[in-house]
């Protein structure tokens, strides 16, 4: 079966973080694409500071030029909370043919017991976990039935996040080699988070 790789998130704004991880997945769990997909409201943060619209622009325009990259957007166009289960019984019914990797950071997978149709999840699809800066992975901590669906990547530990990139903004500061410049360009142009066209 062809294996593809799912990362979901605000992206609010995606940033190189957000790329090296899905390449590390790819990379090691030899995954034939990596589906980006905006979330529409996670259940578990608040509303995105930009649209669903902008935040899909800049995941296309971060990817771009990478055949395995491509973007999702069946969270955005169903609306509504964006629960995972969802997403993957909806894709399962368009892609029978496909295996699922949800990848996601060590600390979304110390939260996996809480999310909602867990008990589905684990049968549908397996989880990649990465290690970020600042969180343990404490995978013996986890239900059985829920550790054994979760492998874990390699990946340099970049400390760049979406909060941080929106933090320095708000403060003046330089968020230069964060992110892509084809997405810095687009926040500029667009005049989001609070960049002057």
């Amino acid at each position: 079966m062809k294996k593809i790789g799912i990362m979901g998130g605000a992206f609010d704004p995606i940033h190189h973080g957000h790329l090296l991880a899905a390449e590390a997945a790819r990379d090691q769990f030899t995954l034939e694409e990596i589906w980006f997909m905006p979330s529409h409201l996670p259940p578990h943060k608040r509303e995105a500071g930009v649209s669903g619209e902008q935040r899909l622009e800049m995941v296309e325009l971060a990817i771009e030029g990478n055949p395995a990259f491509k973007p999702l957007d069946i969270e955005l166009v169903r609306g509504g909370i964006s629960y995972t289960v969802d997403t993957i019984r909806a894709l399962h019914s368009q892609y029978p043919d496909l295996d699922f990797h949800f990848i996601i950071g060590a600390d979304m997978i110390n939260y996996l017991p809480k999310w909602e149709g867990i008990d589905e999840l684990v049968h549908i699809l397996t989880f990649i976990g990465l290690q970020r800066p600042g969180t343990m992975l404490e995978l013996d901590t986890l239900p059985a039935f829920i550790e054994e669906a979760v492998v874990l990547a390699d990946m340099p530990l970049v400390d760049i996040s979406s909060s941080l990139i929106r933090r320095n903004l708000a403060q003046g500061r330089s968020i230069r080699y964060m992110l892509p410049e084809r997405v810095y360009d687009y926040m500029r142009r667009s005049g989001i988070y609070g960049l002057q066209p």
